[in-house]
């Protein structure tokens, strides 16, 4: 039989550890999951613009008569004899800019009546530019009768298709031949009294020929210019989209390189979505390869980008959230991020107000962005997720410094597999995206350092890029109002 002071010494001990904190008795193991640490090549990078050419040939793919396929291809995929650390550089360098660029616009317009949904739709492959660094990518289109193949940069952020025209008086450097309109029997002249010419933020007219001019200045100091026209855009299998209004530039300047214009997917009254929608409806997706696809021939993996009504039908098992607006920026594709969540654990810190649109003055909110790689978070946000992933990723070793944008970066030299904290968004209505480790940890050199590929912004909104897409279907369904992610959909 236990005496009184003999039972005590438990039953302190239990009350004891009844009082401690839960996390401390019950906590939970970080949540992890391997990264192939590949860093990057010393190589320069050689790959000429004729075998890029022959990928992006229009390649006929099985489809239904009511779908047409291109392709797409990051738009450094011509540069020569440069390293991938100096392509890499060259990208956050740009990508800065468009960045800065998106948070600047304040575009104010009318939405033009949403038309009834159509059945059917188009799709196209897509092709990564890891050798070239590039953010953005690339549809090969053909334009005019006869076609001429064309290079357009995909780009949600912006609304005005345009290429590159001849006669050029300020072009710059682009790969293929420039569009001649003048050998085009289906190119037309948009008159000054035109109702689509007036849709345009920025044009004027040339009275002496009645022709609509158009004009889009970037953020960044980029500037096309020309004759607003309607023309026919041809795709694989031959299918064709005729009379889309597009801009034929003359006087061309900025950080184009090597695309023939741009194939604008925003929101806005003059976008190709837009344009299509009372054939097709406003719904498109893409589903963006990882970066090393281009580098790995025996890869099986593949993008594509679907326009209509197939390019949510595609989409089973989607997790949708909400669409937004924002009244101020009509172009973008918003959506209502909640918070983060680092090896399994919400992250504390992650104040809502700071991810939320305010739809008086237009600031704030969370864009997703086709041309933008690297994701911004508002500051407070990013330094809250940070911190989390640095306390989370206790095997890894930090890097002193860091990398152009990215302030935290793992010397990762000699492994070959890591296992690093998992990395998961919520958004509003339940969805959620755990993203692969590549998609948050990318190589920035060639001697094994690694960065967390996100950063901080002071601009007023954050934006989800391609790097943190990869690998998931984004089903934009502009007719439903909602934005959805597959994984592993490529």
């Amino acid at each position: 039989m236990l005496t009184p002071t003999a039972m005590a010494f438990p039953t302190t001990l239990l009350v004891a550890a009844l009082l401690l904190p839960l996390p401390v008795v019950f906590s939970k193991p970080t949540r992890t999951q391997s990264l192939v640490a590949i860093p990057l090549s010393p190589e320069p990078i050689t790959t000429p613009a004729a075998a890029q050419q022959q990928q992006l040939s229009l390649a006929a793919h099985d489809v239904n008569a009511s779908t047409l396929h291109f392709r797409l291809a990051h738009r450094e995929d011509f540069a020569l004899n440069a390293t991938a650390s100096d392509l890499l550089a060259h990208l956050l360098a740009r990508d800065d800019e468009r960045a800065g660029r998106l948070s600047s616009l304040l575009v104010v317009g009318n939405n033009a009546t949403r038309p009834p949904r159509r059945r059917g739709g188009f799709a196209a492959p897509v092709l990564s530019g890891l050798p070239q660094g590039s953010g953005e990518y690339f549809a090969q289109v053909g334009v005019g009768t006869p076609a001429t193949a064309a290079l357009m940069v995909l780009d949600t952020g912006s609304d005005v298709v345009w290429l590159q025209c001849a006669p050029c008086r300020h072009c710059y450097a682009q790969s293929g031949r420039v569009f001649d309109p003048r050998r085009s029997r289906s190119y037309a002249a948009v008159d000054c009294v035109a109702p689509i010419c007036r849709r345009l933020d920025s044009g004027g007219c040339d009275r002496r020929r009645n022709s609509c001019l158009y004009q889009v200045a970037y953020g960044d100091g980029s500037v096309t210019a020309g004759d607003f026209a309607s023309e026919t855009l041809t795709f694989a299998r031959a299918a064709r989209v005729a009379r889309v209004a597009i801009g034929c530039g003359h006087d061309n300047e900025g950080l184009f390189i090597a695309a023939a214009g741009l194939l604008g997917l925003g929101r806005g009254r003059l976008s190709f979505p837009t344009q299509i929608a009372r054939r097709y409806g406003r719904s498109f997706s893409y589903c963006l390869v990882d970066r090393t696809s281009s580098v790995k021939p025996s890869s099986s993996r593949s993008s594509t980008v679907t326009f209509g009504a197939d390019a949510v039908a595609a989409a089973a098992g989607a997790s949708f959230t909400p669409m937004g607006r924002n009244p101020k920026m009509a172009t973008f594709y918003y959506v209502h991020l909640l918070g983060f969540s680092v090896g399994g654990a919400r992250v504390k810190g992650v104040s809502e107000p700071d991810l939320r649109l305010n739809p008086t003055t237009g600031r704030g909110g969370v864009i997703l962005d086709s041309g933008t790689s690297v994701t911004r978070l508002a500051r407070p946000v990013y330094a809250a997720v940070r911190d989390a992933f640095r306390a989370a990723a206790v095997g890894l070793r930090l890097s002193p410094g860091g990398f152009s944008l990215f302030d935290t970066c793992f010397n990762l030299s000699g492994r070959r597999v890591v296992k690093v904290p998992t990395l998961s968004m919520h958004f509003a209505g339940g969805a959620q995206v755990a993203l692969p480790p590549e998609n948050y940890l990318i190589p920035v050199d060639t001697s094994g350092t690694f960065c967390f590929a996100l950063a901080g912004t002071d601009g007023g909104v954050s934006i989800i890029g391609n790097i943190q897409q990869q690998g998931f279907r984004v089903v934009f369904d502009g007719d439903g109002q909602r934005v959805g992610f597959v994984p592993k959909s490529c």
